[in-house]
């Protein structure tokens, strides 16, 4: 009887992707130390990507622009565009469909191909193959590809992670009886799925490494966070049955929006026109996705970076809905109910507990029809004209935001 082929996922991970995508759309910039940054007039300059040149000059992802500027002052600045990234992220996934039908994007940078069934065709070897998709990649995008290669999702994460990262051709397989060899001397700090919050509390059990994670008996882990205990524990152990599938996105659990106000908001009717904003955008959301939502969470930061302040709260409503004035109301009970009346800087609203919009429970009370007659129209005109096209007269004061969020994707601009 022989032993079952034991799979082959790769994860490919793209370098620095953004700042790869706009040297690739201008070469004069090929040989510039460049980041993808966003607006530092409005408190959103942090550095989104940054290329390896600038990386040479102590730059990283996720610190503040100022900072960056001051490690590099030769650093050419990008604001980012979303919808361009977005559009080679597609692309790159369609690329690799060339080579499996499992094809399972992680994120706009990072995608799964199960190339088990399928590597003989294109190579001998997973090496060769991932050799062929980032050449393929890197000729039809422009931007480098690094492959980690194993038998499961969390083998190949693992390895692109720490390792094919690393690697000068960006490509590298690890396997399962290898984690003793290649990571598990590493800090605990580095693995997949631990944050700062959790490394603290393994070091106080005297668990410092990867390896120390995995050889802790499991029963420890599990007595403490239960479920989230066996998840670091297969982790650290490159434990995982979870097929790449493509269909994995598809099903949506919440839909939300938020933003980082440009300024400070203290009057209640500012923060009740941003709310409103938001609440419009992810109501429309939920109508076009023909969704309809039962739970209603209201996010709230404070303007005071150094000390946070806020809250997040959520409500159940009596039956699920999607019409905008129905849960703007939950919207600002909610707020008005948590505030403690100082400054605000960021605002969330998100819909969850989603069902199909299409049953609905009609009410003698209330007049739902003509509420959802008045969200169509609104939407069909958005649709056709733009967002700007309508919009509540809200909108306009000082306090809209609506305007400006029309030209981003993502809080980011198109």
């Amino acid at each position: 009887m022989t032993s079952k082929t034991k799979s082959i996922i790769m994860l490919f991970d793209m370098q620095s992707f953004y700042a790869s995508v706009e040297k690739a759309k201008d070469p004069t910039l090929t040989n510039k130390p460049i980041v993808v940054a966003g607006d530092p007039s409005r408190r959103s300059g942090v550095v989104l990507a940054a290329c390896p040149l600038a990386k040479q000059y102590g730059v990283k992802n996720a610190e503040t622009l100022g900072d960056a500027l001051r490690k590099c002052p030769g650093l050419v600045v990008i604001r980012p565009h979303m919808e361009t990234y977005i559009a080679v992220s597609m692309q790159i996934s369609n690329i690799l469909q060339q080579y499996s039908d499992l094809v399972e994007p992680y994120s706009i940078d990072e995608i799964f191909i199960d190339c088990t069934n399928t590597m003989h065709l294109f190579a001998n070897t997973p090496e060769e193959m991932a050799k062929e998709i980032q050449r393929k990649i890197r000729i039809e995008t422009g931007v480098h590809a690094r492959a980690g290669i194993g038998e499961n999702k969390t083998l190949s994460k693992l390895c692109c992670d720490m390792i094919a990262k690393k690697n000068n051709d960006g490509i590298f397989i690890l396997r399962k009886n290898e984690l003793y060899k290649y990571i598990w001397d590493m800090p605990i700090r580095d693995m997949w799925g631990i944050g700062s919050r959790m490394e603290k509390h393994l070091l106080r059990m005297g668990i410092k490494t990867i390896g120390d994670l995995a050889n802790t008996p499991l029963p420890r882990l599990t007595k403490r966070w239960g479920v989230n205990g066996q998840l670091i524990w297969m982790t650290a152990n490159g434990m995982d049955d979870s097929p790449v599938t493509p269909s994995t996105h598809m099903s949506q659990k919440v839909i939300g929006n938020g933003m980082t106000l440009p300024r400070d908001y203290c009057e209640p009717w500012e923060i009740e026109v941003v709310l409103l904003d938001i609440t419009n955008e992810v109501t429309k959301r939920a109508r076009n996705k023909n969704l309809m939502g039962s739970v209603v969470s209201v996010g709230c930061m404070g303007a005071d970076w150094d000390h946070p302040t806020g809250f997040h709260r959520q409500m159940k409503m009596p039956d699920p809905t999607n019409v905008s004035g129905d849960i703007y109301s939950v919207v600002k009970r909610i707020f008005y109910t948590h505030w403690d009346r100082q400054p605000v800087r960021k605002l969330s609203v998100s819909l969850s507990d989603l069902s199909d919009a299409n049953t609905y429970q009609l009410s003698l009370f209330d007049d739902c029809e003509k509420k959802r007659t008045l969200d169509s129209v609104m939407d069909s005109i958005k649709d056709k004209f733009g967002e700007l096209a309508i919009l509540r007269a809200s909108s306009v004061t000082s306090a809209g935001q609506a305007k400006d969020r029309a030209a981003k994707i993502g809080g980011h601009y198109r």
